[in-house]
């Protein structure tokens, strides 16, 4: 009887509850019948047991890698990826690191390369892959409703001028500033949609008083026909749209609009129906030409849902398909990210 033949469950662990451990993976790991929530590792604050009685609060990391867990999310600070993701892979578990993946090109490979070595999974948590506006953006260049595209710009701006209250966030480190904490997920969606760059040119500043970390940064990625810019920064208070794609025939625009993280803040918990779904009054604008007819409309957004990344993470375990996010997409990333330190600092077009 199919009915009562219960999916295998991943025993899975997080390195850290704070914002993250709760906002963005605990809720799709309770809600998909495929994880089971082991517990979480936790230095200071022992914060899980307030929302799952029943997990581990564990006081190291080596407990958590002795107890039977098959999967662990690295979701601590930047800086320290690549140490904890190799001790996850060296005690033989499978892996979701978050962006920034690593702090180095190098770092991204050796852990690629003994993820693969050791037959284990490795995946990097893009989870903005999943947002409603990106994912409308993407299915309007694969429409091919633009004609050839001839440039676009993609934002992640906030007006925020103080500094972070999380001390890592603010200090000199390997993984701090605005180009390894924001710049991950609009590197990450160019190059899920145009693939890598020829070359490219980086400009990456300090504006807010007293920083002492990047926090603004305007990335140019050169094609052979078209360039992509990415920008983003601490100072719009009034934003632009988030995403403007130009093409030989028209235009779209649309505003980042995707309410996930908001409601998950709220402690709203995901479902398949009807999570994710944008106000109408943030559709994007469509202007291009179709048949021969000049069309100027709002188009329906599409639904945004985090589940499909985890989804994938569980079909990649189980059934051995393709990691939603791999190692190799984190390591692109990071060339990215290594290239435009290079170029802001010689003032240069870097080419890969």
């Amino acid at each position: 009887n199919f009915d009562t033949i219960s999916m295998q469950k991943i025993k899975t662990a997080l390195l850290s509850y704070g914002m993250s451990g709760k906002v963005f993976h605990a809720p799709f790991l309770s809600f998909h019948s495929g994880f089971e929530l082991t517990g979480s590792w936790e230095r200071s604050k022992k914060l899980i047991h307030h929302d799952f009685p029943h997990v581990k609060s564990y006081a190291t990391i080596e407990e958590l890698l002795q107890d039977d867990v098959d999967l662990v999310i690295v979701n601590t600070p930047v800086e320290t990826h690549y140490e904890y993701a190799k001790k996850v892979l060296l005690a033989g578990k499978h892996a979701i690191v978050e962006k920034a993946f690593t702090s180095t090109v190098a770092q991204a490979q050796e852990l690629s390369a003994l993820a693969k070595e050791k037959g284990l999974k490795l995946a990097v948590f893009q989870n903005r892959r999943w947002d409603s506006d990106f994912k409308t953006v993407q299915k309007i260049i694969n429409d091919e409703v633009l004609g050839e595209i001839v440039e676009a710009e993609f934002h992640f701006d906030r007006y925020n001028p103080l500094l972070s209250p999380k001390q890592h966030k603010e200090t000199i480190n390997s993984g701090s500033g605005i180009l390894k904490d924001l710049g991950p997920h609009i590197i990450d969606q160019a190059l899920c949609l145009f693939g890598l760059p020829q070359s490219i040119f980086a400009d990456i500043r300090i504006t807010r008083e007293h920083s002492l970390v990047d926090d603004n940064i305007d990335i140019l990625l050169y094609y052979a026909t078209f360039r992509i810019r990415l920008k983003a920064g601490f100072f719009v208070r009034e934003a632009n749209p988030a995403y403007v794609i130009h093409g030989k025939k028209g235009s779209f625009l649309k505003h980042r609009a995707d309410i996930q993280e908001d409601e998950l803040k709220l402690g709203k918990k995901p479902n398949l129906t009807t999570w994710g779904t944008e106000p109408i009054e943030k559709a994007g604008l469509l202007h291009t030409e179709i048949n021969g007819e000049i069309v100027k409309k709002t188009i329906p957004t599409l639904q945004g849902n985090y589940y499909g990344f985890f989804d994938g993470v569980y079909n990649s375990i189980i059934k051995d398909t393709i990691k939603p996010v791999t190692a190799q997409d984190g390591m692109y990333v990071m060339q990215i990210i290594e290239a435009a330190i290079q170029s802001s600092a010689q003032k240069i077009v870097v080419d890969l």
